[in-house]
């Protein structure tokens, strides 16, 4: 287990804010956030390569703080892979292997280089070598010396995007079968959702959301972590709730300049409303009942995306809903349309 406890560094006008983290023996968890949020930084801490102004870093409940970087026995793979040019693959891979007799170095070596599917390289000199096969020799030479943990700053960043997909199912593949605690430093969305158990988004320094996946995204805490996952449907506006609720979740309305919505929410003030697209229903009929919304409008813009078509529809305020095109074909719907679109009370977010 590796634990940050009010972890703060400072150099020049950046800081890392009172960092707080616990990645779990054996999870892959990506830490998530634009470029310049402390991503790098924060791993290069954990790996001793930087020291923290102020907090703790405990590795599996060991205070590792002031410990050097050779002692924390982490895998730390950079993003530009930091090969040798002048060495073979081998020798490369064979670098992280500082103890041990040469016969069974050369012997282990050949192991995990057949496990990454790079045995026919190893006698090859890196330069000329793919990103690709790049990237999996550095990732060889990260697991060589059977780290505690593996830290990946932005590891698929140099790869074409073909290449990204087939390593990064390598990689979940890799993980399922080392069991190596991963911590993976990363700005793209997308690449996080697909590859961690768990996942920290960071901001300006800050850890600003932790939590599984599907939670993060679908229950954003912040107007920055649901504009940073493209959330689509988010809207400012009042939550009222009836006097008497107290904190616990009670039904409420949520008002947004001409939009108005039955929500359920455990607080009353300002605050943010997302709503998914899959989780608007459209028809060409009112949908009565108290548990669900139902919003009159007409349809501006259509726009195919695989079997899926995404409708704009102009309810007082632009919604975006989600249908397949089978349904678009039953419901005779086409640009000027005038649909309904209804959403239970329980599936718009609030926050």
């Amino acid at each position: 287990m590796i634990r940050l406890v009010d972890v703060s560094f400072k150099v020049g006008d950046f800081s890392l804010k009172s960092i707080n983290l616990e990645i779990r023996n054996g999870e892959y968890f990506a830490i998530l956030g634009p470029t310049g949020a402390g991503k790098t930084k924060l791993l290069e801490i954990i790996a001793g390569l930087e020291a923290p102004a102020a907090g703790e870093v405990w590795i599996d409940d060991i205070l590792a703080t002031e410990m050097p970087p050779e002692r924390r026995r982490l895998g730390f793979m950079y993003q530009d892979y930091l090969l040798f040019p002048h060495l073979t693959v081998r020798r490369n891979i064979m670098f992280g292997l500082r103890d041990g007799v040469k016969r069974d170095k050369l012997r282990y070596v050949d192991e995990i280089a057949e496990q990454l599917g790079i045995r026919h390289l190893l006698d090859r000199n890196v330069r000329g070598l793919s990103g690709g096969e790049q990237q999996r020799i550095a990732l060889a030479r990260a697991l060589a010396p059977k780290p505690r943990a593996l830290l990946l700053d932005e590891p698929l960043s140099a790869l074409d995007p073909q290449n990204r997909r087939v390593v990064r199912r390598e990689l979940i593949g890799l993980h399922r079968q080392f069991g190596t605690t991963t911590i993976h430093v990363t700005h793209d969305f997308e690449e996080a959702l697909v590859v961690s158990e768990r996942l920290a988004v960071m901001n300006q320094g800050e850890v600003v959301q932790i939590g599984v996946p599907e939670e993060v995204v679908n229950k954003p805490n912040s107007k920055f972590v649901a504009d940073f996952f493209g959330l689509e449907n988010l809207f400012k506006g009042e939550i009222v709730r009836p006097t008497g609720t107290g904190d616990s979740l009670s039904p409420a309305i949520f008002k947004s300049d001409s939009l108005q919505l039955s929500v359920i929410a455990d607080r009353d003030g300002a605050g943010y409303a997302v709503i998914r697209p899959e989780d608007l229903i459209v028809s060409r009929e009112s949908v009565h009942s108290s548990a669900i919304n139902n919003l009159s409008g007409r349809i501006v813009k259509m726009e195919a995306t695989g079997p899926l078509v995404r409708l704009t529809v102009d309810v007082g305020v632009r919604l975006v809903a989600l249908v397949t095109k089978q349904s678009l074909a039953a419901l005779g719907l086409d640009t000027e349309a005038s649909v309904f679109l209804s959403v239970k009370a329980s599936a718009i977010h609030i926050f």
